[in-house]
């Protein structure tokens, strides 16, 4: 197995068929065996898709004209990575990626030459891809823009930011066990964390590490979710009795922390509209041993699904473009356009617009997204708001992200948090 072929093939899926990097190495990772080659394609993609604009740039200075072939152009970016950016031998990177291509002879000596000038002219090429936004930042143009739009004085920190390794945050079940019980667990197993000090059930790991090597995971005890995800379980303030809506539900993290919450529910509802990814909420309730009812349809026609009896509590995790977790799924900054913007300001309208009448009155909604776009966020509730005389926002007070016209932001890499955005709604 030629670890470099594998993961310029991975790439190629998500570059050209426009594939998300997630579902590409999960087509790939079943034929390869060893946990070591899988850390290593892995690390070769995401590496490549958090500096893709800068390497494709470096690449175009050393081509005469544009590779067609995308699966030698992959296999370039992923030489040019290990050369830039890993701990690997360059005579190594060389060879091994040059021998990566021995199926097309025309593509071995092209990749020769560009790797081996790359090393030549390394220190002129860097210096100009400093002198392109996009090059020197890594993002496409478009979101530059609409960042430094949005966020002049945060622009730049969200930027660098969205190009680090994201650290692994976990989530202690509190109804089973306390978070310094659970600390103690980890240290008992050499493994390094840090509570996290506004989130009562946040743990964030030194050093990432396989949950299998997570005592108790397969218990129940811990799962794995940003610190800034769960938040949401605290803000939707769940009292015993309650009937709780979560729309968009899936994977069902937020669904689940909900539950670990408030024990004496009268029922959580999940909604999601792929049918497959609500397998993955049915398999975490149950290594939770928490109950719910998931139901597969669409948030925007609840009249499919509803069953008439209004809900107390509605969380809705819109739809949006995951502008603030680019740093776990950094193919997000080549597959999503400037035109999915409008597009799913649209749907998060329709599906706030949809569900408000099922909260009951007196009632709380929860308008989360994982975007940092004003559009998606502020301007999204704050439309709504203007168009209702039955909804009021029941303001946050926090200690962590940054009050907006109405609800709270939080910056990619605020406390080492994802991007994320929430706004309280009460209804009268």
């Amino acid at each position: 197995m030629n670890t470099r072929l594998a993961a310029a093939r991975v790439l190629s899926r998500v570059l050209q068929d426009g594939q998300s990097l997630t579902a590409a190495l999960d087509n790939a990772f079943p034929v390869i065996e060893s946990g070591k080659d899988r850390a290593f394609i892995q690390a070769l993609c995401y590496g490549v898709c958090r500096q893709f604009h800068r390497l494709d740039f470096i690449l175009s200075q050393l081509l005469d004209k544009p590779l067609k072939d995308a699966d030698v152009k992959a296999l370039a970016l992923v030489g040019l990575y290990q050369l830039k950016f890993m701990r690997v031998k360059p005579h190594a990177a060389v060879s091994e990626t040059v021998l990566a291509a021995r199926k097309k002879p025309w593509a071995k000596s092209l990749i020769n030459a560009v790797l081996r000038t790359y090393l030549r002219e390394q220190e002129g090429l860097e210096h100009k891809a400093d002198k392109f936004q996009a090059a020197a930042l890594s993002h496409p143009d478009w979101l530059i823009k609409q960042i430094e739009r949005d966020w002049p004085e945060q622009a730049l920190n969200i930027f660098l930011e969205n190009n680090r390794q994201p650290p692994m945050v976990l989530r202690v079940n509190l109804a089973k066990t306390s978070r310094e019980s659970y600390l103690q667990r980890l240290t008992g197993q050499d493994i390094a964390a840090q509570a996290v000090s506004f989130c009562p059930s946040a743990i964030r790991l030194d050093k990432p590490a396989p949950v299998e090597l997570l005592p108790g995971f397969a218990d129940g005890l811990v799962s794995v979710q940003d610190a800034a995800a769960q938040l949401a379980a605290g803000l939707l303030d769940v009292r015993p009795g309650q009937r709780v809506l979560d729309v968009c539900a899936a994977p069902g993290g937020k669904a689940a922390h909900i539950l670990e919450t408030q024990l004496q529910l009268k029922e959580l509802v999940a909604v999601d509209i792929d049918g497959a990814r609500m397998q993955r909420v049915s398999e975490n309730l149950q290594r939770l041993n928490l109950q719910a009812k998931l139901v597969v349809g669409d948030a925007a026609k609840p009249e499919e699904w509803w069953d008439g009896q209004l809900f107390d509590r509605i969380l809705l995790d819109a739809p949006c473009s995951a502008l603030g977790v680019i740093r776990r799924h950094p193919d997000i900054k080549l597959l999503r356009r400037a035109e999915d913007i409008g597009q799913l300001q649209v749907l998060q309208k329709s599906i706030l617009q949809a569900v408000w009448p099922l909260l009951a009155p007196g009632g709380l909604l929860l308008y989360a997204t994982c975007s940092i776009l004003k559009q998606e966020n502020e301007q999204q509730v704050q439309a709504f708001l203007a168009g209702r005389n039955d909804a009021v926002e029941s303001p946050i007070e926090a200690d962590w992200g940054s009050a907006g016209a109405c609800g709270r932001q939080i910056f990619t890499g605020e406390s080492a948090m994802d991007g994320f955005y929430y706004a309280r709604i009460g209804k009268q």
